[in-house]
């Protein structure tokens, strides 16, 4: 895996109306890798993710992708260079087909071919001439997902993906980010509340409680300490980062 990161949060204070939801953190994320960012609700995973795409201004801190600070840079030039969220919620238009979201998210530039993009997720082909509407939530996140994709980020941020479906759906989506990262060499960083299967797909992970991290390490070492894990959640003190 190469050596520069793709994206770094080196003291990152993020939040709203200059009051920090999120203080000091340190995140980083690299081509191909996977990254998980976990936490209890409220713990400030969406604003870090909003404030990596531009959506919000850093507070204070450094946004660095690709090694230059993009911190304040907005939402639409950032998705130029390659970063693409899929927001919590989905955030899609549901009178508009599969195929239509799929055109209208392919703009200018270094596109993903459709039948790549199938190749990724094959269970769009056959809802291509489907309303979004009419769709079932694990085919809805399929083509947020794919929307997002359709650009070829090299930065996917995916803001809770099993959102409303139930795990065995999960099961079958969170794979997708690590077919991600394999076959198009892109950085994920994803926000999942399903601990146990986004600690399967993950490569590292990062833990926030209260706006602070107090827990990092790879994905198959937190794995084996559900007990860090517990205490990190329920904010048993600074949780050590595992070995």
């Amino acid at each position: 895996m190469p050596d520069a990161p793709l994206l770094e949060l080196d003291g990152l204070d993020a939040g709203y109306a200059g009051t920090p939801v999120v203080r000091d953190l340190h995140v980083t994320v690299s081509p191909g890798e996977v990254v998980a960012l976990l936490g209890p609700n409220g713990a400030g995973k969406t604003t870090t993710m909003t404030t990596v795409a531009g959506l919000l201004d850093p507070i204070g801190g450094t946004v660095r992708f690709g090694g230059e600070d993009v911190g304040g840079v907005p939402a639409h030039l950032l998705a130029r260079r390659g970063i693409a969220l899929v927001p919590e919620g989905r955030a899609l238009f549901f009178g508009l087909t599969v195929r239509e979201h799929l055109t209208l998210a392919k703009g200018k530039g270094r596109a993903l071919a459709r039948d790549e993009l199938l190749e990724l997720l094959p269970e769009l082909q056959k809802c291509l001439d489907r309303k979004a509407g009419v769709l079932s939530g694990g085919e809805q996140q399929m083509l947020a997902v794919g929307r997002a994709l359709v650009s070829r980020p090299r930065l996917l941020l995916v803001d809770e993906m099993s959102l409303g479906l139930a795990p065995v759906i999960v099961e079958r989506l969170l794979p997708i980010l690590r077919r991600v990262a394999t076959d198009l060499g892109a950085g994920v960083l994803f926000v999942e509340q399903h601990v146990a299967l986004a600690l399967e797909v993950a490569d590292r992970a990062y833990v926030l409680n209260h706006g602070r991290l107090v827990l990092d390490g790879p994905a198959s070492d937190l794995r084996d300490r559900p007990d860090l894990l517990r205490s990190s959640y329920l904010g048993d003190g600074a949780a050590p980062a595992a070995a």
